[in-house]
């Protein structure tokens, strides 16, 4: 309670604190070797205009002078302009340090003008062609997964190279999904994929699957670069899947689409 206190007497104050001058490196090391916890000190950022050394040597001065690496990165965003979150912990909109836009699970596309944008989710109908176990973190299909996409073409439209950026939910990672190039119907959009996209299983080699890989550019969070190479044609990131079915039976679950074009 007394902790509750202190903060909100600090955040009221900051402003009359700093309001002769505007943050900089050094108020940051003052307010570290204060003992300020790191959430108070990203709020205080967040709040009040600053001019920040961001360069290496400035950023290793930081770091040498105890500041965290979460204050660090408060002070690269907020010197670029955007804001970062105090604490991803308790606060489950984004995490620190992501591009502006990306803030949530899901999936992300960069557009023309370097702005990332999320990806729409379309429904796919899914029938299977043989006995299924239960889906999740130790099931697995068995047989064929095909899947039919109402429309012939996304609605995202893309050239190659094209960026994306993979959010995933906990306990998630991005080989539990699957890059799939899309056969084109007179009305709709289809796929088959042997494993669902939940684990690979003998190499993971699927008739529709595009090989794709993934960096690690925050916790959960992975940036993927189709290259310049990439067909033209229609796509699709497929999720994992969980859920119980029986043999034959049609479900529905969703999938990421865009278009690659010329």
């Amino acid at each position: 309670m007394r902790k509750s206190i202190f903060a909100v007497l600090f955040l009221a104050i900051c402003p009359l604190l700093f309001a002769q001058q505007a943050l900089n490196n050094d108020a940051i090391i003052k307010l570290v070797k204060a003992g300020l916890s790191d959430d108070l000190i990203v709020s205080t950022i967040n709040a009040q205009q600053g001019s920040y050394d961001t360069s290496t040597d400035g950023i290793i001065a930081l770091k040498t002078a105890g500041v965290s690496d979460k204050v660090v990165a408060a002070v690269i965003a907020r010197s670029a302009g955007a804001t970062t979150l105090p604490s991803a912990a308790s606060n489950n909109q984004g995490l620190p340090g992501l591009p502006p836009g990306v803030d949530s699970v899901g999936i992300y596309s960069k557009d023309r003008d370097g702005v990332w944008n999320e990806v729409v989710a379309e429904v796919v109908n899914f029938k299977t062609g043989g006995a299924l176990k239960h889906i999740g973190s130790i099931g697995f299909i068995k047989g064929d997964l095909n899947g039919h996409i109402g429309g012939t073409r996304s609605r995202l439209i893309l050239k190659a190279p094209a960026e994306f950026i993979l959010y995933v939910p906990e306990g998630r990672s991005p080989g539990e999904y699957q890059l799939l190039k899309f056969r084109i119907n007179s009305d709709s959009r289809e796929f088959r994929s042997l494993t669902g996209g939940i684990i690979h299983v003998t190499g993971g080699a699927t008739r529709d699957a595009v090989d794709f890989t993934s960096k690690k550019i925050a916790p959960r969070v992975y940036a993927i670069t189709l290259p310049e190479l990439t067909a033209k044609g229609e796509y699709g990131f497929l999720p994992p899947l969980d859920l119980v079915s029986q043999t034959n039976l049609a479900s529905s679950g969703k999938i990421y689409t865009f278009a690659i074009v010329e």
